[in-house]
């Protein structure tokens, strides 16, 4: 595909965006490269070269890790057997479940669960992983300590029944292609009137940093719509249903975004809440470069049970 086709890439987008909603909602299902291609309306061996070109994986190696760092995340906030998590996302049996794991993290899925005391760190940080064990256990208590005064002292945390959501977005991967996405969806909306000073920009989370590798987490550069628009290219509908959600309230430099969603992901485990199904995902309030310290106002969203 030639780069300087922008027209033919951005309808390719299009239909990416539909295929990475479809394996979202089938994880458990068919996803043969027929079947995704279908829902693609390419055909395969043209999907197969467009997908890559796009996501730089092919579509077994996308599954196949959207599969088990989704479960991993299960392993970690829910309440949940290997056997239940292993069902939920396809897996024929335990044991293939757990060889894919092994292979993924350098370690089974009970062990993980059990040695990963530390639910708020990198799960890369694992010493089967990489070699860096975790720090003592007086550090540790330290380490969480002073990240629940912090939290205290910068946020208010609220538990909220939030309405739905519709938003128009534009998907990236990695933090680095942020910019460029919102600058691609404000160079959208604006002609149509949907930019102005009351306009609410927001960041959907479709993975976690704390066990997608930084470059391959997948977001959502959205706005959020008052009336119903039509999309077209590699601008897309998006829907975040109405729920139950911890909001934490943040005054923040862009350096302290880790932080403020690791002291939130430890506030809802201490506080006995459970994630639900669905992206966390960041509400902002300005724009952190008119603020005079360059701080963004901006509400964070875990949604639970």
């Amino acid at each position: 595909m030639p780069s300087s086709n922008n027209s033919l890439e951005t309808d390719y987008k299009s239909r990416i965006n539909r295929v990475f909603q479809f394996i979202d909602e089938n994880l458990d299902g068919d996803l043969s490269l027929n079947k995704v291609a279908e829902v693609a309306y390419f055909s395969p061996f043209h999907f197969h070269r467009i997908f890559k070109f796009i996501t730089k994986e092919t579509l077994n190696e996308y599954i196949n890790r959207r599969k088990i760092e989704q479960s991993a995340i299960d392993l970690l906030h829910k309440n949940i057997s290997t056997t239940s998590v292993a069902h939920k996302y396809g897996f024929s049996d335990i044991s293939s479940y757990s060889r894919a794991f092994k292979k993924f993290y350098g370690l089974s899925p009970t062990a993980f669960k059990e040695e990963n005391p530390n639910k708020f760190s990198k799960i890369r940080q694992l010493e089967s992983k990489n070699g860096q064990a975790y720090p003592d256990q007086e550090k540790y208590l330290c380490l969480i300590t002073n990240l629940k005064n912090w939290i205290a002292m910068n946020a208010k945390i609220e538990i909220k029944e939030m309405p739905k959501m519709d938003l128009a977005y534009v998907t990236c991967f990695g933090p680095q292609n942020m910019p460029n996405a919102y600058q691609n969806l404000i160079k959208w909306a604006t002609p149509k009137g949907l930019i102005n000073e009351q306009t609410k920009m927001v960041t959907v989370y479709h993975d976690s940093f704390k066990i997608t590798e930084a470059d391959k987490v997948r977001m959502s550069a959205s706005i959020l719509l008052n009336k119903s628009i039509e999309t077209s290219g590699e601008v897309g509908l998006l829907t975040i249903e109405a729920g139950k959600f911890i909001v934490g309230s943040f005054e923040i430099g862009l350096d302290e975004y880790e932080k403020s969603w690791t002291g939130l992901f430890l506030w809802m485990n201490e506080n006995g809440f459970k994630k639900a199904e669905g992206n966390p995902f960041e509400l902002y309030h300005n724009n952190f470069n008119d603020h005079p310290e360059k701080k963004a106002i901006v509400d964070f969203h875990i949604p639970i049970e």
